[in-house]
């Protein structure tokens, strides 16, 4: 008896840590920590366009009600997905899968966080930011994850949800949308297309197990998938040099995005030559790299200008 206790208890400790854990996987941690990056970028950029100082509260505040919205999102495409991630190995010790977390449970944190998120933006924020908010998180829950299961034009359409965040930080220092806010819409959207096929072609084994009709799975020899590739990757180029255009960024950011777009383009025109895992990886990688370089030039940037 008196050797028992310690190991119930000592068992307590851990399996809190597991559930907490798991709760923190149900918000996709590295999505949403890409989400925020992105409505600050949108933030910080709007706020030099405007020749204003930092406003470090209407950040935070930005910053919270987006990460919000992005972990319950992520949480409701736990909820949605764990019948398909059960079948695929990437996916299948997730929470949910696994058998961890009780679904309802799971849907409930979705809701929550996601509810909190839009209702913190329109009370601290803007009612602007706060509607974003909720277009992407339904598109992200309601369009995208459903379409996933009977069409390839899920990565497309799941790549506007993802590039809504940078919009949501101008708006919430300008209180509207401008041009610059859609040349932003448009640097996250097409960065994002060479990053999913990336990923698409090294798990395509998955996701046919899981019955997902991805362009990788459809198209088994690659050709049409390095065509995608490398159109998106090759209009990205020119798109990432509009903030420089628009008088958003000076030359350090010019210099930067322009080097940064063509190594990505690069990565993207070798994986459409070869069409191999290693390949693939690399596209992946560089994709990764992308968006945090393009944001450190554009601090860069700014400190220059200043």
């Amino acid at each position: 008896m008196s050797s028992e206790a310690p190991r119930v208890a000592a068992g307590r400790p851990l399996a809190g840590s597991i559930l907490l854990a798991d709760l923190v996987e149900l918000t996709k941690p590295g999505i949403t920590l890409m989400v925020v990056l992105t409505a600050g970028l949108g933030f910080l950029l709007a706020e030099s366009a405007a020749h204003r100082g930092l406003s470090l509260l209407l950040l935070v505040e930005t910053l919270v009600g987006t990460g919000l919205i992005s972990a319950g999102g992520s949480a409701l495409n736990h909820v949605l997905e764990r019948d398909t991630d059960a079948r695929m190995r990437r996916t299948a010790n997730r929470p949910l899968p696994s058998g961890r977390l009780d679904p309802d449970a799971a849907l409930l944190v979705g809701v929550v966080l996601g509810v909190a998120g839009m209702v913190y933006l329109a009370l601290a924020v803007n009612l602007l930011t706060a509607l974003l908010g909720a277009v992407a998180l339904a598109g992200y829950v309601f369009v995208y994850t459903p379409l996933k299961r009977v069409s390839s034009l899920a990565t497309i359409v799941g790549a506007i949800p993802g590039a809504i965040p940078p919009m949501m930080g101008w708006s919430a220092v300008t209180g509207r949308l401008g041009l610059a806010a859609w040349v932003l819409f448009a640097i996250l959207f097409l960065w994002q297309m060479p990053h999913f096929l990336a990923i698409a072609w090294l798990c395509r084994d998955d996701y046919e197990r899981a019955g997902f009709p991805m362009l990788t799975v459809l198209d088994p020899e690659g050709r049409r998938t390095a065509r995608q590739v490398i159109l998106y990757g090759a209009a990205l180029v020119p798109v990432s040099l509009m903030p420089a255009a628009l008088g958003l960024m000076g030359g350090v950011y010019l210099a930067g995005a322009l080097v940064l777009g063509l190594v990505y383009l690069g990565a993207g025109l070798v994986f459409a030559r070869r069409r191999t895992l290693p390949a693939a990886r690399w596209l992946m990688l560089a994709s990764i790299l992308y968006l945090p370089a393009v944001l450190l030039a554009m601090l860069l940037d700014r400190i220059v200008l200043l």
